[in-house]
């Protein structure tokens, strides 16, 4: 799971990112609300903000990653599938 930063600035959190701070200062249902399955929004005044702010990264970002494991996976199978035929021949 990553750290989205959405266009206003608001990061979109792993909701055990927060709970499993260094700092141990959130617990579960603490803090903005969940939004999702396991995501939180937090902004620049929360105090976790400026820690996860490096490591966050755009939806389109997110999306260019997403396409990527996809034509990976694709050429994965296309390369399984060759290894199977080649077998199944007796190659």
């Amino acid at each position: 799971m990553y750290v989205i930063r959405l266009p206003d600035g608001t990061l979109r959190v792993p909701h055990s990112v927060l709970t499993g701070s260094a700092k141990g200062t959130r617990e579960p249902g603490e803090g903005p609300g969940v939004i999702a399955q396991g995501y939180v929004e937090i902004g620049p005044g929360d105090p976790d903000y400026d820690r996860l702010l490096p490591e966050s990264i755009t939806e389109q970002e997110m999306e260019d990653r997403r396409r990527a494991w996809r034509d990976g996976d694709a050429d994965l199978l296309r390369a399984f599938e060759e290894y199977k035929a080649d077998i199944e021949g007796g190659g």
